[in-house]
C-alpha cells in the first residue's frame, strides 16, 4: 500500500511511553521527532491544553495527545504517575492499552510502547511499579521496547572499575564503554526481563541522549524490527525522519 494511502487509512503512528519521572522520555522524543522544542498537549477532545497553567506543570493524562510541530505524524502519550507504584496508577494504564488495543476507530489505536527504565539512579534494580507491569500486564499484540535511558551513567561506573584494576585514564576511558555494554549484558536487568510470564521482544540501551550528536537510530531500528504488521511498520518507517537507513532498508525489501 502506498505511504499516502496508509495515512489517509490510520493517520498517525501512536505510542505509550512509559517511566519513571526524569527517566530522560523527553529528550528521547525531542531526538526521535529531530527538534530541541517542547511538544504541544492535546485533551481527548483535540482541544490544545495551555502548558502555562497548572496543567503545563506535568499534570495532563494518559489519554492526552504529545506531539511535536516538527513530526506531527507521531502521537505520544505519557503514562505520568506511573512510577508510584499504586494499584489506580497501574489499573489506569492497563485499561488505557486494553482500550486502545480494541480501538473500533483505527486511527485512535496503540501501535507501540517504548518503556524507559534510567540507569543513572543509584538502585538501577526494578522499581514495584515496573516488576507489576512486567509480571501482569498484559498488552496483547502491541510490542514493547524497554528502553534503558542514560546509559552513559554505566560508562562512568565502568571507567571508576578499570582504573581501580590499574588501567591508566585514558585507556580505561577507551574502554569503559565496552566493559558497560559486556557487564550489562550479563546483569539483573536483562535477566529479569528473560524471566517474566511474557518477555518483551527486544530491548535497547541509549546514551547520550543530551548531546548534540545523539542517535535515537537503534531505538528506530529496534521498533520497526517488532512491527510484525506490515502496514504498521510502514507508516512507522515513513513517519521517522531521523534514519534513512532504515528507510532504504524497508524499502529495498518491499
Amino acid at each position: 500500500m502506498d505511504p499516502s494511502k496508509i495515512k489517509q487509512r490510520i493517520g498517525r503512528f501512536r505510542i505509550l511511553v512509559i517511566g519513571r519521572a526524569n527517566a530522560g522520555k523527553t529528550t528521547i522524543l525531542q531526538r526521535v521527532c529531530n527538534t530541541r522544542d517542547q511538544p504541544e498537549i492535546y485533551n481527548s477532545k483535540g482541544e490544545k491544553i495551555d502548558l502555562t497553567g497548572s496543567r503545563g506543570r506535568g499534570l495532563h493524562d494518559i489519554d492526552d495527545e504529545v506531539v511535536f510541530p516538527s513530526n506531527p505524524g507521531f502521537v505520544f502519550h505519557d503514562s505520568r504517575g506511573f512510577e508510584a507504584g499504586g494499584v489506580s496508577e497501574f489499573d489506569k494504564v492497563q485499561t488505557f492499552i486494553i482500550e486502545r488495543s480494541k480501538e473500533t476507530k483505527i486511527t485512535k489505536r496503540l501501535h507501540t510502547i517504548w518503556f524507559c527504565i534510567p540507569m543513572d539512579e543509584a538502585c538501577r534494580s526494578f522499581t514495584a511499579a515496573e516488576n507489576k507491569f512486567f509480571s501482569q500486564c498484559d498488552t496483547g499484540s502491541i510490542p514493547v521496547i524497554v528502553v534503558f535511558t542514560k546509559f552513559d551513567a554505566l560508562y562512568d561506573v565502568a571507567y571508576t572499575q578499570l582504573k581501580t584494576e590499574g588501567k591508566s585514564r585514558k585507556d580505561a576511558r577507551k574502554l569503559a564503554a565496552k566493559r558497560a555494554e559486556e557487564t550489562f549484558a550479563n546483569g539483573p536487568q536483562l535477566r529479569f526481563l528473560k524471566d517474566v510470564r511474557k518477555p518483551p521482544p527486544c530491548h535497547v540501551c541509549l546514551p547520550n541522549m543530551d548531546k548534540d550528536d545523539a542517535n535515537s537510530g537503534p531505538l528506530i531500528e529496534r521498533t520497526a524490527a517488532t512491527l510484525d504488521d506490515e502496514v504498521l511498520k510502514r507508516l512507522f518507517v515513513t513517519t521517522q525522519q531521523t534514519n534513512l537507513e532504515v528507510c532504504m532498508k524497508y524499502a529495498i525489501e518491499r
